[in-house]
């Protein structure tokens, strides 16, 4: 997609839809992008105060002295002060590029060419023990220029703060590799605890919002093939609300995630990153969320985090620890 200038323009499989001053470009029904100006205000509950405090400075100064890339900064979370401040971070793996262009996600799009940095792994686990972390999530950009995806990669990575840090639980947040159950199964031989896949969203938005390689039946399977090769491993995905999905359309989404047997369930508001994003549809009210956590944890969930500011892996540690899923032996 191209930066925004006085007409924006939107490429959605291989053709281009324009807007202008009062008015957004449709297919199928669905917005495709907004005038910055055309941006709906965002309500009280999502305001954010900073909170620079001396951990959040601390971990702030050891991932630029690792080279680490966080997705907290290249997503431009809103959680960022307040997990960095509560000594808990998110590492993201294998750069900050990625090679799918999904129209809700703020992260750099090209081709990295096979680039990998061979230190990483032993880096990343030398900072989560200067951190002193109980608990660490790793993700990644996609990296579908590799081979495996980079299953190897995070196999290294989690070995490696097993080895360093052998009572520091293991989040993967993953992409989905293509669908490719050999490399999925490299990743979760590494000894990870929890394997994470997102679904994003609903089946009906799911062209228009996620990049055309990933796929709402592919995270499915992805999702069951991890729970069905390590049954012991807890499962975890993550669905942005205030796309335009419907509550029936979310519904069917919960029962197709328990239909896989996943563990745990994200739901938080989609930010619009820049005006060359997808435009948020609505701004779902805390009430809401909360009424979606009660009927996941209904439809069987282990847990279910459920709230406007609401990440995949915001306070992980936090959701984990009070509901005592077997990570705190």
């Amino acid at each position: 997609m191209s930066r925004l200038h006085d007409i924006p323009i939107v490429v959605v499989s291989g053709e281009k839809y324009q807007t202008v001053q009062g008015t957004v470009a449709i297919k199928d029904g669905i917005k495709l992008a907004k005038q910055v100006s055309e941006r709906l205000p965002k309500p009280a509950w999502l305001r954010l105060s900073n909170q620079v405090t001396p951990a959040y400075t601390q971990i702030k100064e050891r991932v630029k002295q690792h080279s680490l890339a966080t997705v907290c900064e290249e997503a431009k979370c809103p959680n960022i002060a307040e997990c960095w401040s509560h000594g808990t971070a998110t590492i993201m793996l294998m750069g900050a590029v990625c090679t799918r262009a999904c129209r809700f996600c703020a992260v750099d799009t090209g081709n990295p060419h096979g680039w990998l940095d061979n230190n990483e792994p032993d880096n990343t686990a030398r900072t989560v023990a200067l951190m002193g972390l109980d608990y660490v999530v790793l993700t990644s950009v996609n990296r579908d220029d590799l081979p495996d995806g980079g299953a190897a990669h995070y196999a290294r990575t989690i070995r490696a703060i097993k080895e360093q840090c052998p009572k520091t639980k293991v989040e993967a947040l993953t992409p989905d590799f293509q669908g490719v159950q050999r490399d999925v199964a490299v990743l979760l031989d590494s000894g990870v605890d929890v394997f994470a896949q997102n679904v994003e969203t609903v089946l009906r938005l799911t062209h228009h919002v996620r990049d055309n390689r990933a796929g709402y039946q592919q995270t499915l399977n992805v999702l069951k093939f991890a729970k069905q090769y390590r049954n012991n491993i807890i499962t975890k995905t993550s669905i942005m609300l205030g796309l335009g999905e419907s509550e029936t359309e979310v519904l069917q989404t919960m029962d197709d995630l328990r239909a896989q047997d996943v563990d745990v369930l994200t739901l938080g508001q989609y930010l619009q990153p820049t005006g060359n994003h997808l435009p948020v549809e609505r701004y779902v009210p805390p009430e809401e969320f909360t009424k979606w956590r009660l009927i996941g944890l209904e439809k069987g969930f282990f847990e279910v985090a459920s709230g406007p500011l609401v990440r995949s892996s915001y306070r992980a540690d936090r959701i984990f620890k009070r509901d005592n899923l077997g990570l705190d032996d």
